[in-house]
């Protein structure tokens, strides 16, 4: 049955509350590999209780279900959606424990044609449940490959953000470990794409893939490192569009280009020579 966009855009996302400790801010910086080097000090800051700090992505894992496309009557063949693009603006930093909300609703439903997909746009405010603080905006892209051809009327989408015609001003390679998509499911995306053989073949996978914010996450830990030395007030957004799947175990690359306080990066597996992310842009602060 054909996609509703109208019905897509009045729908109700229910809010999601969480309640969350220093356990759970440690368990996402160890999904995204922060805590590999061992006498690193300025990573143990986001794996260790003494003077814990939160690690500016796990935002994006906060007051979040991966299922509400699913559970909710949309219409989509949850079966083939995949992370398309992803922007995360911290308005303050991330409490290392918490009570939040997430406050979510759909921003567009784009069709790409018969055969090609449809686009759903969707925002996610993370606010402090006690203080009613904005943390986080967090805007989502999702690409549903099997919900194309409804009829919907065609238009441009926005340019992505454009990567210098110059050498990169800095390279970092951070290894995966084979068991990084179940450590990292653990803080809130249960997805069985990132754990079964079966459903990543069924979905088109050969085995299970990393998750798409798991990528994104090791990304930012390297701007964090690359660019503000493991302090994570100075990086105000980061935004990007996922081009390809990484496997559990792989090493992602970030190539990174700074001008002023804009970061421009793309992410790929050297290994393969394979993308995973493009059209990356952060901002930092001072």
């Amino acid at each position: 049955m054909p996609l509703d966009p109208a019905k897509l855009l009045a729908l109700q996302i229910p809010d999601i509350e969480q309640r969350y400790t220093e356990k759970d801010t440690i368990l996402y910086a160890l999904g995204i590999g922060l805590g590999q080097d061992p006498v690193n000090e300025r990573e143990l800051a986001f794996v260790y209780e003494k003077n814990l700090k939160a690690f500016p992505t796990f935002a994006n894992n906060l007051g979040y279900s991966p299922f509400w496309l699913r559970d909710l009557d949309t219409g989509i063949d949850f079966g083939k959606v995949v992370h398309g693009e992803h922007s995360l603006t911290l308005h303050r930093p991330v409490p290392v424990r918490g009570h939040v909300v997430g406050k979510g609703r759909m921003l567009d439903v784009i069709d790409k044609g018969p055969g090609r997909g449809a686009l759903l746009l969707s925002e996610r405010l993370i606010v402090d449940a006690d203080s009613g603080e904005l943390i986080a905006t967090i805007i989502q892209t999702t690409f549903c490959r099997g919900d194309g051809g409804f009829g919907g009327p065609a238009r441009e989408q926005a340019a992505p953000h454009a990567i210098p015609d110059r050498a990169p001003d800095a390279v970092c390679d951070l290894p995966t470990r084979p068991e990084t998509a179940l450590i990292h499911r653990l803080s809130g995306d249960l997805n069985p794409l990132h754990a079964e053989p079966a459903y990543a073949r069924a979905a088109g996978f050969d085995r299970p893939i990393l998750h798409g914010l798991a990528t994104f996450g090791i990304a930012a830990h390297a701007i964090l490192k690359a660019m503000c030395d493991y302090d994570p007030a100075r990086l105000g957004s980061i935004a990007g569009r996922f081009s390809a799947p990484v496997f559990p175990g792989e090493t992602i690359r970030t190539e990174m280009w700074r001008d002023g306080l804009v970061v421009s990066f793309r992410a790929s597996v050297p290994g393969r020579g394979a993308p995973a992310m493009n059209n990356g842009r952060a901002t930092l602060r001072e």
